[in-house]
């Protein structure tokens, strides 16, 4: 996926870019789950790669906003960017607890 740069995005942009990709994968890590559960296992791992990517798209956006304020630029703060910060941390969180539910099962052959 394409990075995103951010200098030409309000802050409203950004928040709905960080939401937007986070939820993207996180639909994706949900229906991988349900994917191997239906014994689609490649169908799983597909769909986790692809969450992982929507995920890298997020993580950079994240991390331009974190430089510019390491950079002494204020970044507004909103009540949109706090939930489009939590999205982002709930889908990290959400995602490492499927692959390790995923390997589980793997393991005792389910």
């Amino acid at each position: 996926m394409e990075k995103l740069q951010l200098e030409n995005l309000t802050n409203e942009q950004i928040a709905f870019q960080l939401i937007l990709h986070s939820g993207n994968a996180r639909s994706k890590v949900i229906q991988s789950l349900r994917e191997y559960r239906g014994g689609k296992s490649e169908e799983a791992e597909q769909l986790l790669k692809e969450a992982e990517a929507d995920l890298s798209v997020a993580h950079h956006i994240h991390f331009q906003l974190v430089q510019k304020e390491a950079n002494r630029e204020k970044t507004e703060f909103s009540l949109l960017l706090m939930h489009a910060e939590d999205h982002l941390m709930s889908t990290l969180s959400m995602k490492e607890l499927v692959k390790e539910l995923i390997e589980l099962l793997k393991e005792r052959n389910l």
